[in-house]
């Protein structure tokens, strides 16, 4: 699965670490957003193997690291809900600007709940996958 390291602003400014796993052969048919859980990262193995299967499947798939976590820019204590909803409207600006827009979120347990509110704002989406949200 090849993949590209990239970074994108929040709200704040602060860059957000981000990889995109495009599909081993071909443009990506779409694309999806992966939302990690609460205190994880990107590179959380469950992640990499549903983005491989995505990839596979003929989809991009760009995950990131939400803000004071992973690689990413920004104190954690310093978040909340809110700013993982907007870091998630965030990244799926990106990925329309560079890119195309997503039309697939997946989020894993609290990572699932935000792609649930971040939905309503992203009128390119037509499917949401959640993980264990609560």
């Amino acid at each position: 699965m090849p993949t590209k390291k990239l970074t994108f602003l929040n709200t704040a400014g602060q860059r957000l670490a981000a990889r995109l796993d495009l599909p081993p052969e071909g443009a990506p048919s779409a694309y999806a957003l992966f939302a990690h859980c609460f205190t994880c990262s990107k590179n959380l193995a469950a992640i990499t193997n549903i983005s491989r299967a995505l990839t596979n499947a003929g989809v991009g798939v760009l995950r990131f690291d939400f803000t004071g976590l992973g690689e990413s820019e920004g104190d954690f204590a310093d978040t909340n809900f809110s700013s993982n909803v907007d870091d998630l409207v965030e990244a799926a600006a990106f990925l329309a600007r560079e890119y195309a827009a997503p039309q697939l979120l997946v989020g894993h347990s609290l990572g699932g709940a935000a792609v649930l509110h971040a939905a309503a704002r992203l009128p390119d989406v037509t499917a949401v996958a959640t993980i264990g949200a609560p």
